[in-house]
């Protein structure tokens, strides 16, 4: 998906909605906005809902879900659990919103195909973070925020600045 598209249709209206909605009340702010642009641009460059290869090297893992790539225990590592296990009352606001069950399996497979659930997970996942949000423009303070939260398992710096680049200009044009 062209980024300011995945931006105007995605993350602007989630994070709105968030704020908006008093049983989630997550404070919604051009950081957020800019770090979660940077991450799904990061994780899955804006096309794969799915994580792509992972059968090929781990053949016992189902793989990461959604534009944020969001991993769980029961198909991978830990970013779904933290979100289940610290914002219980907003991940089940956002999913009884939605219409889906708050499990971690039906968590986990929804945020493949709901996007507006994989926002707001990414989303819970940074509001969990003890520090702010990193200023705007501060890509290696937004880069340690990112690893600090994803915790990917091969993380590609080199790629970021780009990533973090496109998301402000995306943001910018909407």
């Amino acid at each position: 998906m062209e980024p300011k598209n995945f931006y105007a249709n995605i993350v602007d209206p989630t994070l709105k909605w968030m704020a908006a909605t008093p049983a989630i009340g997550v404070p919604d702010s051009r950081e957020a906005r800019v770090e979660l642009m940077a991450i799904a641009g990061q994780e899955s460059e804006w096309k794969a809902r799915r994580q792509i290869g992972i059968s090929s090297y781990y053949p016992q893992k189902v793989g990461a879900r959604g534009y944020w790539q969001c991993e769980s225990t029961w198909g991978g590592p830990v970013a779904l659990d933290d979100v289940l296990q610290s914002t219980r009352r907003q991940i089940e606001a956002v999913c009884s919103s939605l219409d889906i069950p708050g499990d971690k399996h039906a968590l986990y497979e929804a945020c493949a195909w709901n996007d507006t659930l994989a926002c707001a997970a990414a989303r819970l996942l940074l509001w969990l973070h003890p520090a702010p949000l990193p200023a705007i423009g501060d890509k290696e303070a937004a880069w340690q925020y990112y690893l600090r939260q994803w915790r990917p398992g091969a993380p590609h710096r080199h790629t970021w600045d780009a990533h973090y680049d496109v998301s402000l200009a995306a943001m910018s044009t909407s």
